[in-house]
């Protein structure tokens, strides 16, 4: 057979069916599991990725598209500089916003609203890689978070995201809800709360 020989083909038969995928199943967790059972690890999944002079709708459409609550936001591959969840698209900040800036909502854009690097929460993952589920839980609830990221050393480089946790994620892998309070970072985020 050479190279650039075609291959051979035939015609389908009337009762020809569709192979279906089955649905890919995490392991059962519990919260004894190794936390890396719960981890996203982006060397095995894509980073869905946004950019910050993205509109908001735009945003909140890739994270459809894409099946995803949380979207990283660069502006040159692959430095972070923050990320938008879907509690920052539909939250009390950009209605804020709205309001000071006398703009519609379509006018916004995603770094009006997105969770820059300097807040952003994160673990190690040679400390993930020792830790529990139990442990995981506990710091998204310390936080008060949806998402926390898990960082490893690049090299002698900059650290760099290795992964994500998701109380979505993990809620659905333990199959119960995770109750979190949210915590305010500023002073400026509890007087809003009173108001």
């Amino acid at each position: 057979m050479t190279h650039d020989a075609a291959l051979p083909t035939f015609r389908l038969l009337p009762g020809t069916t569709l192979t279906q995928a089955q649905p890919w199943q995490h392991p059962p967790v519990t919260l004894d599991s190794p936390a890396l059972a719960v981890m996203t690890d982006l060397t095995q999944f894509r980073a869905a990725t946004t950019h910050p002079e993205t509109s908001l709708r735009e945003a909140e459409q890739t994270m459809i598209y894409q099946g995803v609550r949380m979207l990283f936001v660069v502006t040159d591959m692959p430095s972070l500089e923050g990320l938008i969840t879907t509690t920052d698209l539909h939250g009390e900040k950009q209605m804020r916003l709205v309001h000071e800036r006398k703009v519609v909502y379509d006018e916004l854009c995603v770094a009006d609203v997105m969770t820059g690097l300097a807040h952003l929460d994160a673990m190690d993952l040679a400390v993930m890689r020792n830790a529990r589920v139990g442990d995981v839980i506990a710091t998204l609830k310390r936080f008060g978070r949806n998402h926390l990221l898990v960082v490893e050393a690049a090299g002698g480089g900059p650290r760099r995201v290795r992964g994500v946790i998701s109380r979505s994620q993990i809620e659905r892998q333990l199959g119960s809800v995770i109750d979190l309070a949210p915590i305010a970072d500023s002073f400026s985020e509890i007087e809003q709360a009173l108001v």
